[in-house]
């Protein structure tokens, strides 16, 4: 079956909607999902498809599938865009798809793409047309459907995640495009080598969309230059400043310094250099990239060696002065020197442990002796008697001295570990816990 009637209606269009897939057939990638047997090729196939929800990246034939399947179940489509529609749009679909069915008797398929934009009351409007039948639903959306959807929409719709297309896949459609003379490049008559049509497939990030996109405008610049072949130098420009798949304060951003944080914090060098190079390579802030950074050195270096965030901090300072791209290699040598550190999180679990005991309990007094007396007054009143001051002591400690509220037990928040400078830092303090033993007996 086609969805195209009339290929006409296509002329004039960019390359990546004239190729369009026109049948499953025709349809590249998501084998796991459409390979005889599998969970979607199932609901094809029954003519029935149930409500769904399609979560991938860019450009991995979302609204594509969706066309797709209202065709070969005899659906009518109609799709509307989270980041433009409104109320107003969503009332005249399901005015569309009710008007279909009282009069025809035919079913919708309603297309919400970027389905994660709309609000929690704009998804729960939906409901009770999934309920009654009105419309099948499908949404597409980049972002995790845990976190972007609600409840109620998910527990109505089955969740298919969609896949990156990988370079052989990508390849394939650069081939199509090609070699197609109605739809696609070939009445161009202009040539695309093997080895650069490899390098088009590589360089866009599993993006078909992007790949076509980028292919039309190649063999457009060859064409103003009256060449019959894309050259090299052709495909350099038509890609240069193309950037790999990241999105501020998106799913893939998150991920990301995820998987940077976790590298730094496995002792792995080169896996902290990898997901850093893409964050850069995608367009992420440096400047967020040090905060993160700076936090890796307390929370997952700490006292094993101080030196850490003093060198973090010195990269932000060296970024800050030196700018892109030379400032980028203070930032990499910061990231590298904490994946090879000793590793202590005992400070970030004592600063967690001492919060929440603060959080949980009443404002404790300050005890009178550690009290602060600055005035007449309070020396009268006792504040500061008998403080110990610590440099008067032998060794400059107060053996046995109590530093918590007089009605709380003392508490042990900092663990040291058993690596780097904190080998040294829990000798000293076990040092002091004899001397504050010998003090109390």
């Amino acid at each position: 079956m086609s969805l195209f009637e009339n290929t006409d209606d296509l002329a004039g269009r960019p390359l990546a909607d004239r190729m369009r897939p026109a049948s499953l057939d025709d349809y590249i990638g998501q084998k796991h999902l459409l390979a005889e047997g599998k969970p979607l090729w199932q609901a094809i196939s029954s003519g029935h498809p149930h409500s769904m929800i399609f979560w991938g990246p860019p450009g991995t034939g979302k609204t594509t599938l969706g066309k797709l399947i209202a065709g070969y179940c005899d659906m009518e489509f109609i799709t509307i865009s989270a980041v433009l529609a409104g109320v107003k749009e969503v009332r005249a679909a399901v005015a569309r798809a009710q008007q279909l069915q009282q009069e025809q008797g035919r079913r919708t398929m309603l297309f919400v793409d970027e389905v994660h934009r709309f609000n929690k009351s704009q998804q729960d409007a939906f409901l009770p047309f999934v309920e009654d039948g009105t419309f099948t639903f499908i949404g597409a959306t980049t972002e995790n459907p845990s976190f972007e959807l609600n409840n109620a929409l998910l527990s109505r719709a089955r969740v298919y995640v969609l896949q990156s297309l990988n370079s052989k896949d990508l390849r394939q459609i650069v081939d199509r495009a090609m070699d197609n003379a109605e739809l696609g490049m070939a009445e161009r008559g202009i040539e695309l080598a093997d080895e650069l049509r490899d390098d088009l497939a590589e360089a866009v990030d599993g993006d078909g969309r992007r790949v076509l996109n980028l292919l039309e405008i190649a063999i457009d610049l060859a064409d103003s230059k009256g060449q019959k072949t894309v050259e090299q130098d052709d495909l350099a420009e038509v890609l240069s400043g193309t950037l790999r798949r990241f999105d501020k304060g998106g799913e893939a951003f998150y991920d990301q310094i995820s998987a940077l944080h976790k590298s730094v914090r496995g002792s792995s060098p080169d896996g902290a250099l990898y997901w850093l190079c893409r964050m850069l390579d995608g367009g992420c802030d440096p400047v967020y990239l040090m905060r993160r950074i700076v936090r890796m050195a307390s929370e997952d270096i700490g006292n094993a060696d101080p030196r850490g965030l003093r060198i973090a901090l010195d990269a932000w300072e060296s970024f800050d002065k030196l700018g892109r791209p030379e400032g980028e290699l203070a930032i990499a040598q910061a990231v590298v020197y904490l994946a090879c550190a000793p590793k202590s999180n005992a400070v970030y679990t004592a600063f967690n442990a001492a919060m929440a005991e603060v959080r949980s309990q009443g404002s404790e007094e300050v005890p009178i002796h550690l009290r602060n007396a600055p005035t007449k007054l309070m020396t009268e009143l006792g504040y500061g008697k008998e403080y110990r001051y610590a440099h008067d002591e032998p060794d400059a400690y107060a053996a046995g001295e109590n530093y918590f509220p007089e009605n709380m037990t003392p508490r042990n928040y900092y663990q040291p570990v058993n690596r780097g400078l904190e080998i040294k830092i829990a000798e000293k303090l076990e040092r002091l816990k004899v001397l504050d033993l010998k003090s109390k007996a």
